[in-house]
């Protein structure tokens, strides 16, 4: 995916799943599903419930996205 092409946005962490897979709510009240970009999983970024995350989804796939940003 083109980082040019990517739609960013930004979101608040509301559950986690196995995997490194986290269940995002946008501010339209949208949930996605996001996982941890890998260099956020090489610097070993902890994320938990609660967090405010920027993410970057593709836009012919809306329901799923990367997280690249802790806020």
């Amino acid at each position: 995916m083109n980082s040019e092409k990517a739609i960013e946005l930004e979101g608040t962490i509301t559950m986690v799943l196995p995997g490194t897979m986290f269940r995002v709510a946008l501010a339209n009240e949208h949930l996605v599903l996001a996982h941890i970009s890998g260099k956020m999983r090489k610097r070993f970024i902890r994320l938990t419930i609660g967090d405010r995350v920027r993410m970057q989804m593709s836009p012919y796939d809306t329901s799923k996205a990367r997280i690249v940003y802790r806020l």
